[in-house]
């Protein structure tokens, strides 16, 4: 599957190329020598201009305007692709429970995330085939792992535990349920039609951004050194650096035991007040940083990656992914 030891340089196609994981996976594949085809919402927006200043991007990558829910739009970018990276997704909306809307708005956004994540799914697929690509690597989530009330508490969860579809339903985690229908379908699909497909659930992505939008996981990190806040909205943090998800994404991609698997990403967990006090206040004393620093035992989850290390993946340690982190909002001049 790898690309780069011929004259003919290997074709491979990203999907959601101008966010937080997109970006650094093209960074990736293009430091590797591949060609690239990202699917962006509008290639000529400045928010994307990170994406052509990039090392190689000029003669190996492309951009193309593609909708999830237009297959039209992805087959067009998807055509003559040996290998897809199928990273979009939607991203959670947020309305306080006691808005008076709030019903209403749960029903919609049932909808916002359905939609795009299983048809747009099944609309990279079917393009897929239709263009002869060997092999789909599709980014998932450990909301597809973690709730399951089924599960033993005291047991690591692995890839064979499957968030439960009726408990989502009933706790309204549409987030969840969009992310978990959709790799069901996405590896049935490869079953039922001879497609190689991998699916990755990797956990919180931190690390640093390549773009300038807020508009990601890694923000997390902002709102705990600038927010001044009470208390974060998650005080246990299990999570990834972005650079290992990519790497992890390209080894799903490249090794041919993978083929039909499902992969957890994850490298760290950890407490809040472990983040701020054993790493971030000795080296940024000045911050402000949350009043609150205890997690309910009800955020902890044991998790491991043991699956993806098999296949020769390693990660990075805490301190790297948080101090590179901070580095980059502060280069980006989000944070001072």
């Amino acid at each position: 599957m790898a690309g780069g030891t011929t004259d003919q340089k290997e074709k491979v196609c990203v999907t959601g190329a101008g966010g937080f994981t997109g970006s650094w996976l093209v960074n990736l594949l293009l430091s590797k020598d591949y060609v690239v085809h990202g699917t962006v919402r509008q290639p000529g927006d400045s928010k994307y201009d990170h994406l052509n200043k990039l090392e190689k991007a000029s003669e190996n990558l492309k951009l193309f305007k593609a909708d999830l829910l237009d297959y039209d739009s992805l087959r067009l970018a998807i055509e003559g692709c040996s290998g897809v990276f199928h990273v979009a997704s939607p991203t959670p909306t947020y309305l306080k429970d006691s808005d008076p809307e709030a019903r209403i708005f749960q029903i919609m956004l049932c909808y916002e995330f359905l939609e795009p994540a299983i048809k747009g799914t099944l609309n990279v697929l079917k393009a897929c085939k239709e263009a002869n690509v060997k092999r789909v690597v599709v980014v998932s989530s450990l909301a597809a792992v973690v709730m399951n009330p089924e599960w033993p508490k005291d047991q690591v969860k692995d890839e064979t535990c499957w968030s439960v579809p009726e408990y989502m339903k009933t706790t309204k985690k549409w987030y969840y349920l969009s992310k978990t229908e959709a790799e069901r379908e996405a590896l049935e699909f490869g079953k039922r039609n001879g497609l190689e497909v991998v699916t990755v659930c990797p956990s919180l992505i931190l690390g640093p951004i390549l773009q300038s939008t807020r508009k990601c996981s890694s923000f997390l990190i902002v709102m705990t050194i600038k927010g001044d806040l009470e208390s974060l909205p998650c005080n246990y943090w299990t999570f990834v650096d972005v650079r290992d998800l990519a790497e992890a994404l390209l080894l799903a991609y490249t090794k041919s035991e993978a083929a039909g698997e499902r992969y957890i990403c994850h490298s760290h967990s950890i407490g809040i007040r472990d983040v701020v006090e054993k790493y971030l206040r000795p080296t940024y004393p000045d911050y402000k940083y949350p009043k609150n620093l205890t997690y309910a035992e009800e955020e902890v989850q044991h998790i491991n990656s043991e699956k993806l290390q098999k296949l020769g993946w390693t990660f990075r340690p805490v301190e790297e992914t948080l101090n590179d982190s901070i580095e980059s909002h502060r280069k980006a001049g989000i944070v001072g």
